[in-house]
């Protein structure tokens, strides 16, 4: 999941010191909670899902003290840059772009399809109107494609643009895409996808390179006894390490 904005770099000179100083403080794990099954908000007001289960294991793993916050998606990396939080564990695709203002621990998933959401077989994605969540990798897609590109705040506003004819197709991670697929017989998926993005990893602060590696290792380790594999399973997302 995503842009961003490059000027927001020069906070980091400030907001870097958080996890240095701070042996024994609470590491804060920023997410979006509003893009199921990565992240959400359950009936009882917490953060749930994929990355949330995700999360507490690697900060059991790691031996850190963690708790978690919410961010809307647009300003997520200039938050984190500024201090709002310490990392971001939000369904965020590694990008060259995103890694000249942030660090990434290693992909705890591999690059997911991006699949294409309609109410018609016969949308035209060559010259047609696509919808896609602002600052994502689908939008940055999209944008460099023939096809006008139509953005929105959160990820229900571009299902919603779609029902309503403002959009032609929804672009967005198909894990996120398909159980509203099912729920909802007037749309469909189209037979094509595209593979964007180098996997989900966890962002930090360039400064913050003790904790990059705490996580970093967890996520190995997660990898290497095979829990990563049965929590992707579990969640239904992606192919397996």
């Amino acid at each position: 999941m995503n842009k961003l904005i490059l000027t927001t770099a020069v906070l980091a000179l400030t907001a870097g010191v958080a996890f240095a100083d701070g042996h024994g403080k609470t590491i804060r794990m920023g997410t979006e909670g509003a893009y199921p099954p990565y992240n959400f908000i359950n009936d009882a007001g917490e953060v749930d899902g994929f990355e949330r289960e995700l999360g507490d294991e690697l900060c059991a793993r790691a031996e850190l003290t963690c708790e978690w916050v919410t961010n809307e998606w647009d300003s997520i990396i200039p938050n984190l840059v500024s201090g709002n939080y310490d990392t971001i564990i939000a369904g965020m695709s590694i990008t060259d772009e995103r890694d000249e203002v942030i660090d990434f621990t290693q992909n705890y998933t591999l690059p997911d399809p991006s699949a294409y959401l309609v109410l018609s077989a016969d949308a035209d994605l060559a010259n047609g109107v696509i919808a896609a969540q602002t600052n994502t990798i689908q939008a940055a897609f999209i944008a460099d494609t023939g096809a006008t590109l139509v953005e929105f705040a959160t990820p229900e506003e571009t299902i919603a643009a779609v029902k309503n004819g403002e959009a032609d197709a929804v672009l967005a991670d198909k894990a996120f895409l398909t159980p509203i697929e099912a729920d909802d017989a007037d749309l469909m998926f189209l037979e094509q996808e595209e593979m964007i993005g180098g996997g989900i990893g966890m962002g930090l602060r360039e400064s913050d390179t003790e904790l990059r590696d705490k996580f970093d290792a967890a996520i190995q380790s997660m990898k290497d006894d095979g829990t990563l594999n049965a929590l992707l399973d579990k969640w239904e997302i992606g192919g397996a390490f």
